[in-house]
């Protein structure tokens, strides 16, 4: 009974951040269901810069993206890790929807490799290190089907976990900005929400991107990013 009253408040504290989180989002005319999808969506893409240079790089137009970061978005939403030509492309339009023109390159490259033996395109894992890229929504402006997102970059760095010897042990996690800047230190064993309120209280510290997102029968797709 105490074990289930303790996941009940660790359910309600989290709830409640979530709630305290989203409601402090500069909005537009956007209900909480679209702040939800919004985050997901841009969950979704949002990749890791030690493969793709830039978590979240800036173009003008989807087909301009580059081509390591798009395939990468691609293949870190796949189900199935082998794959053919087509079904690489399907889940590309997917994901970009159906102005994303793109061929994937039939040669693959370093990560969807094409494997004459098995006759399909295989997914190969990455190298990452310990700093989690992480965002934050600023503000959201709605127009009709068009959602320009302010977004907040910053990092996780999760390096003085790899010291501890038991799950238990308590360590430091450094938030930084993506020059390397420590920013903060935070515990282990603090709430899911504090990077968060760290951010937020020394939000001119971190770097900000525009992100636009068009919503088409009821599913997000990435427009530009400046």
């Amino acid at each position: 009974m105490k074990k289930l009253l303790a996941i009940i408040c660790i359910l309600l504290i989290i709830f409640v951040g979530m709630y305290i989180y989203k409601s402090n989002i500069k909005q537009n005319d956007v209900s909480v269901s679209e702040v939800q999808n919004i985050e997901e969506y841009i969950s979704e893409i949002y990749m890791w810069r030690e493969v793709t240079d830039e978590a979240l790089p800036k173009f003008k137009n989807i087909n301009d993206a580059p081509d390591i970061w798009t395939w990468e978005v691609v293949k870190k939403n796949l189900e199935n890790y082998e794959l053919t030509y087509e079904e690489i492309q399907e889940k590309a339009i997917e994901i970009f929807g159906d102005n994303f023109k793109k061929q994937f390159p039939k040669e693959g490259y370093e990560y969807i490799y094409y494997d004459e033996d098995y006759g399909k395109y295989i997914t190969a894992g990455v190298g990452l290190d310990t700093q989690d890229d992480c965002f934050l929504i600023k503000e959201i402006n709605k127009k009709d089907n068009k959602y320009e997102v302010e977004i907040v970059e910053y990092l996780e760095d999760y390096e003085n976990s790899m010291l501890v010897e038991e799950e238990s042990q308590i360590y430091d996690i450094y938030i930084t900005n993506l020059n390397q800047e420590t920013i903060a230190t935070i515990k282990s064993d603090e709430s899911e929400t504090k990077a968060i309120e760290v951010v937020k209280d020394n939000i001119d510290k971190f770097t900000t991107k525009k992100v636009t997102l068009v919503e088409n029968s009821g599913k997000m797709y990435v427009e530009s990013v400046e």
